[in-house]
């Protein structure tokens, strides 16, 4: 099998508190939306009446943070079917989250944590995306995170494990292209080669984000502008994956809307131009 084929929507940005009350004034001038899927898990109040207000005028993707689908825990079935309930009520484009772990004995870690990249660790994951899509009744997106460590037991490389993950449990792949590049600096691997080894038919989404460099090390904030070289590498990306739903993130020092929705229009000039180059 492979992934359902997917919608491309275009351009997007998050739906943060920071803007609803444009959200909710009028138009705003952008082609889709991501909504973390925990923050409209409670029914009722001022977040799932925004999220009401714009699941009708825009298409909506649910992405969520708190899955820890490579986790040690057992999976969370309440947070499973919170995540059931709301999908069924937004009836989004997609669901997706991060191909991580994040919980130790019942415990919320608050991070995104990278998992070792072994054929133990690759069974587990695709054992349990198995029954996240059971529960939720279709394949989601799962989403490559930046790293600053790595396992000695791994055995995989992080691509090949990906691939491998979509491709055994039948699930799809939301490419962070600034996680790819913040990953490929910390740990000295080609950025270009990684996307190369992504098969093409799995990648329904894009993300991309500012990073903080610290020298030794990027940090994964998503606090500033996307920086240039994860522009050109998401033009590599389109290039090879085609005009693929793009998303802005900025969740920390989140501007105003205005200029959120410049850098979103930066994205869509870059792939633009990058199908041209293609063609």
């Amino acid at each position: 099998m492979s992934l359902a084929r997917l919608p491309r929507l275009g351009h997007g940005i998050g739906l943060r508190s920071e803007h609803f009350s444009e959200f909710l004034s009028g138009d705003v001038p952008v082609d889709w939306v991501e909504a973390i899927s925990e923050n409209f898990f409670l029914q009722g109040g001022r977040p799932r009446a925004v999220l009401e207000a714009v699941r009708q005028k825009l298409p909506v993707v649910l992405h969520g943070v708190s899955l820890s689908i490579g986790g040690p825990d057992p999976l969370d079935k309440q947070h499973l079917q919170q995540l059931r309930e709301l999908a069924r009520w937004v009836e989004p484009a997609w669901v997706s989250d991060h191909l991580c772990w994040g919980t130790h004995r019942g415990r919320y870690l608050h991070d995104l944590l990278p998992l070792p990249f072994t054929e133990e660790s690759l069974a587990h994951v695709v054992a349990r995306v198995g029954q996240v899509q059971d529960t939720l009744g279709r394949q989601i997106l799962l989403e490559n995170v930046s790293s600053y460590l790595t396992f000695s037991a791994s055995t995989l490389t992080e691509w090949d494990f990906l691939a491998e993950v979509a491709a055994r449990a039948d699930c799809g792949i939301l490419l962070d292209v600034n996680n790819v590049y913040v990953s490929a600096r910390n740990h000295g691997f080609d950025a270009e080669a990684y996307l190369k080894a992504i098969p093409v038919d799995r990648v329904g989404q894009f993300h991309l984000a500012g990073y903080s460099d610290h020298g030794t090390h990027l940090l994964d904030t998503h606090d500033s502008p996307v920086t240039d070289p994860v522009w050109a590498l998401y033009r590599e990306a389109v290039r090879r994956f085609g005009p693929v739903t793009t998303l802005i993130e900025w969740d920390e020092h989140i501007p105003p809307l205005p200029r959120l929705l410049e850098e979103s229009a930066r994205a869509r000039a870059v792939a633009e131009a990058a199908v041209r180059e293609a063609a």
